[in-house]
């Protein structure tokens, strides 16, 4: 666990799971559409709330370690938003009612800090035993990258039907045809049957492990403290569910910003190819990463504000 006590890694995970029961347990205890008033409390809350802690980190540990959490936290975040086009897409398709999207997202930012962790666990110890494995993770960030470059529009051709994790589960669990509320199972005729809603979130917890896969390798070229990794990653994913309801009705304006996270990871990956050849310090990743997502979402915002003056 690095430099970091067990005690401080269990007083972390602890208030992690003390935000998300008082979210759940009393903040939207009641199922209920998020207003964008809502979303927006929530989203500052939550950056607020990753800055804090990134100052803490400062003092704590040091100038070095901030920086490289602030930079993990930023490149997190911004491959995260890449997520939420899948969102929306999952959600329309399966016509899942805005009262119970809060609900699944929730469920599925448990499950996605489980499997991160995990991921996050299994990447340090490779790193420690087998360097030459930053250069698989730099070659699996170049292609990620590329590919994504390439097919830009891949979410169009999204099927979630064709999820190999929905087709088994379907073969092995009776599926109801009609939503019973925000429940993931239900009984009919005495017989237990999940509801499309449990599909919904294996397709959501599905997605996000191919994200993970991306997401993970890339923190790792700025560090491998593992608290710092996970502890960046936890704060991103964290902050998700809000920006989501924020920006649902607005993401398809963001037309560039699959390039500009195409283009950090192929940056990422680049770096550690190269990394035991040249240094490319964290303070240069960092301002590559505001750039590049600054600029792509300005260069999206103003191609929509011309195409509305055309129209």
């Amino acid at each position: 666990m690095g430099n970091v006590s067990t005690v401080v890694w269990v007083l972390f995970n602890l208030g992690v799971l003390f935000m998300l029961a008082l979210d759940l347990g009393v903040f939207h205890r009641q199922a209920h559409r998020v207003s964008v008033k809502e979303a927006a409390g929530w989203s500052i809350f939550w950056i607020v709330l990753a800055l804090i802690f990134n100052v803490v980190v400062y003092f704590w540990m040091g100038s070095q370690a901030a920086t490289e959490y602030l930079t993990g936290y930023l490149i997190e975040k911004s491959l995260s938003v890449d997520n939420l086009f899948v969102f929306a897409l999952i959600f329309s398709y399966f016509r899942v009612p805005h009262t119970y999207q809060h609900r699944v997202l929730f469920w599925g930012v448990l499950g996605a800090l489980v499997m991160r962790g995990t991921l996050i666990l299994v990447g340090t110890s490779l790193i420690a035993r087998f360097h030459w494995i930053f250069y698989v993770f730099g070659a699996l960030l170049l292609a990620s990258g590329y590919r994504m470059l390439r097919h830009d529009k891949e979410q169009d051709e999204f099927d979630p039907e064709k999820n190999i994790v929905v087709r088994m589960v379907r073969k092995i669990i009776p599926v109801t045809g009609d939503y019973d509320g925000q429940r993931l199972f239900t009984r009919q005729n005495g017989l237990l049957k999940a509801t499309p809603l449990f599909i919904v979130l294996l397709v959501v917890e599905s997605t996000d492990l191919v994200f993970a896969v991306d997401s993970i390798p890339a923190i790792f070229a700025i560090t491998q403290d593992p608290f710092i990794v996970y502890t960046s990653n936890v704060f991103a994913i964290l902050g998700l569910r809000s920006l989501y309801f924020l920006l649902s009705h607005v993401l398809d304006r963001f037309r560039y910003l699959g390039t500009g996270l195409a283009i950090i990871l192929m940056f990422i990956g680049l770096k550690m190819l190269i990394m035991d050849f040249v240094h490319i310090p964290v303070t240069v990743s960092l301002a590559v990463v505001l750039i590049v997502v600054s600029a792509s979402i300005a260069l999206s915002l103003w191609a929509s504000a011309r195409e509305a003056q055309e129209a």
